[in-house]
């Protein structure tokens, strides 16, 4: 019997310092708390991933060497699969070590290199071509890192080359309903192989990207194992039984896998995370009594706890008396810390100092910018008066569409629902309200609007949002041509107009605060899209 401990943990990019006494403990604890014949370790664990362009930096790598020969120094009574950056002779590769009693037994480097969506790991390392298999307690092991378990080709040559079961190191970025296609691509490489497969995930939020742990394992007769716990840490134990192919899951409680929950843990997770790793102690976000400040609000103070948490409201003229008395409501609910800070004067004075430069001109959206701009100015100075992060709380379908000022209500230092299209954050207010009083039933019941003018609301100048979320998910998280979403039922000139909007919009994106991803096709790492382009949508076929 093999025993086999599994860190599903937050390695943080770039700390190799914290991550390399991380790993000595999670060590300890696998060796003498578990009883583990073998610690595994995710990708890049020493560094963090993706560490970017970290690994052309010579002192980057050179610590990272330095940090691996200390650890495999300490490295006695238990194996260790440790994944990290390697350098040899010029080039650099994804590489997982096999450390045993004080000595590197033999290394993996990743043979399939991402390079789509958020990936870009041609940019950094060049593949790997040979297997690699241990014996450990009367067992072949077979490694592979991450993409090499999306693809058969390694699977197989570690097969070839012996291998009685496979271990999967990896960090596998969340995005909607990704442990079913997790299970998938085990099953794939289980029916071609017929080994039983362990694949470790880490946990965590870096940047735009989410680690959502759901490490999974499917055994020798293609029995798959529940989801690992959902964005939390764990040091897991699973036995394995050579004869039968058997998994024997010692200490492997099990994730959530329902949708909401698993999208607002996520989101909470990118939250606090970012927050957290970059320093800061507290954040400030203007609270409208709309909706999507509304749910920013409540993942803040589920995040990072409401005394975190400063929640300015910022009344103009056109600020209802129902948008008070509902941002208030939540206050309430919450416990957040709060400022009121009237705008009108700052207005005034604006439109005061371009009333002769403007003479001669109508009203337009400029006027209804200054005020969305003079909420931002006063978001930021509360951030750099006190050390808050500011968080924007625009919404993808805002984001896609170009609702959104930028500057003004697109300011902040994190949004933490860019990728969130709006149809969704109705479902999700609704959710967490299920869980405890969060948001207040009128800001989920009232029409949307962003008050900046008499009478006006959203669909005044959107269509329906579950129209226009449903044209967003396909043009731009499928990449669907507009005569396939025509065809689909959605009347030409509306899909046409939203076209234009999304690619009229992108320099705004270009400019806005990262946020957490959760669907396959988020703005920023994943879509890219030139902000000069003569290119338009046209017609059939595009």
């Amino acid at each position: 019997m093999l025993k086999i401990a599994l860190a599903q943990t937050d390695f943080q990019v770039g700390h190799i310092t914290a991550n390399q006494d991380r790993i000595l403990e999670l060590i300890r604890q696998a060796r003498d708390e578990q009883g583990a014949d073998l610690l595994v370790l995710p990708e890049l664990a020493l560094t963090g991933y993706p560490p970017e362009d970290l690994v052309l930096r010579s002192g980057f790598m050179r610590r990272t060497e330095q940090a691996l020969a200390e650890i495999t120094d300490q490295v006695h009574g238990i194996d260790v699969l440790i994944g990290y950056p390697r350098g040899m002779g010029g080039k650099r590769y994804n590489s997982a070590s096999w450390l045993r009693e004080g000595r590197i037994l033999g290394t993996y480097d990743k043979w399939d290199l991402p390079n789509y969506a958020v990936f870009d790991e041609r940019r950094y390392f060049v593949p790997g071509s040979e297997p690699l298999v241990i014996e450990l307690a009367g067992v072949r092991v077979g490694v592979l890192i991450c993409e090499d378990t999306w693809t058969p080709e390694a699977a197989r040559a570690a097969r070839q080359a012996g291998a009685q079961i496979l271990i999967s190191a990896n960090a596998s970025p969340y995005y909607q309903r990704k442990h079913l296609d997790r299970a998938e691509v085990l099953k794939a490489r289980h029916a071609e192989t017929g080994l039983p497969l362990i694949y470790l995930n880490c946990v965590g939020g870096q940047d735009e990207l989410v680690f959502d742990g759901h490490s999974l394992a499917i055994d020798g007769e293609g029995q798959l194992s529940d989801p690992a716990p959902l964005c939390h840490e764990a040091l897991l134990r699973v036995d394995f039984h050579s004869e039968s192919g058997r998994f024997d899951y010692r200490d492997w409680p099990a994730g959530e896998t329902a949708d909401l929950p698993v999208v607002y843990a996520v989101l909470r997770r990118g939250l606090h995370d970012y927050v957290r790793k970059n320093k800061f102690s507290s954040v400030v976000l203007g609270l409208s009594g709309g909706i999507d400040s509304a749910l920013t609000a409540a993942l803040a103070a589920d995040a990072l706890g409401p005394d975190n948490v400063l929640a300015v409201m910022l009344p103009s003229r056109h600020t209802s008396e129902l948008s008070l008395i509902l941002a208030s409501e939540q206050i309430d609910l919450l416990g957040l810390k709060y400022d009121n800070l009237s705008i009108e004067p700052i207005y005034q004075a604006m439109t005061s100092q371009l009333a002769e430069a403007f003479a001669g001109t109508r009203e337009n959206f400029t006027e209804e910018n200054l005020q969305a701009r003079a909420r931002g100015n006063l978001i930021m100075a509360l951030s750099n008066k006190f050390g808050h992060l500011p968080l924007a709380t625009s919404n993808k379908s805002e984001l896609a569409t170009g609702y959104s000022t930028i500057y003004g209500d697109m300011c902040g230092g994190f949004s933490p629902i860019k990728d969130v299209l709006k149809t969704l954050v109705y479902e999700l207010s609704d959710w967490r309200n299920v869980q405890g009083p969060a948001i207040p039933q009128g800001v989920i019941d009232r029409p949307p609007s962003a008050e900046l003018a008499p009478n006006q609301f959203d669909q005044d100048k959107l269509p329906p949002y579950h129209v226009l979320d449903e044209i967003i998910a396909r043009y731009v998280e499928r990449d669907e041509p507009i005569s396939e979403i025509v065809a689909s039922g959605i009347d030409e000139a509306t899909v046409r107009r939203v076209a234009g909007m999304v690619l009229a919009a992108e320099y705004k994106r270009r400019q806005g605060a990262p946020g957490p991803r959760i669907t396959r096709r988020a703005f920023g790492r994943d879509r890219r899209y030139p902000i000069t382009s003569g290119w338009r949508d046209s017609g059939v076929g595009v």
